[in-house]
């Protein structure tokens, strides 16, 4: 598991790279009201926005967070997407397939993330 600076969970799944977001970012937002996911198949470049997240205090882009494709949404989050604040580490939003796997390795470890949400 690694984390950006977005407060994103980034979780490797085979060839594929899963993202979530944090529990620091699920209970900064406060509740979520409303997700609107990518589509499968869309081609993303780093720092893309590609969803949307909205809740009681604030509107939130999720950004890519790497070059790749989108393969497949989290479907439940449109119509639940209180999912998000319940189990915010496994309500994931999007699977990538990404050039660059190894890449992930430049965010955050769950310590370097610790430190840095303080």
């Amino acid at each position: 598991m690694r984390y950006t600076p977005e407060h994103e969970w980034l979780r490797i799944e085979g060839d594929l790279v899963v993202v979530g977001i944090t529990e620091h970012a699920s209970e900064q937002l406060g509740d979520v009201v409303f997700v609107e996911l990518p589509e499968v198949g869309r081609k993303v470049e780093k720092g893309d926005e590609v969803s949307v997240i909205e809740s009681v205090k604030a509107a939130s882009d999720i950004l890519a967070p790497l070059a790749g494709e989108i393969v497949e949404v989290n479907e439940a989050l449109p119509d639940t997407p209180a999912l998000v604040n319940e189990k915010p580490m496994e309500a994931w939003f999007f699977k990538m397939k990404v050039a660059d796997l190894a890449a992930v390795e430049d965010y955050m470890s769950a310590g370097a993330y610790e430190d840095f949400i303080g």
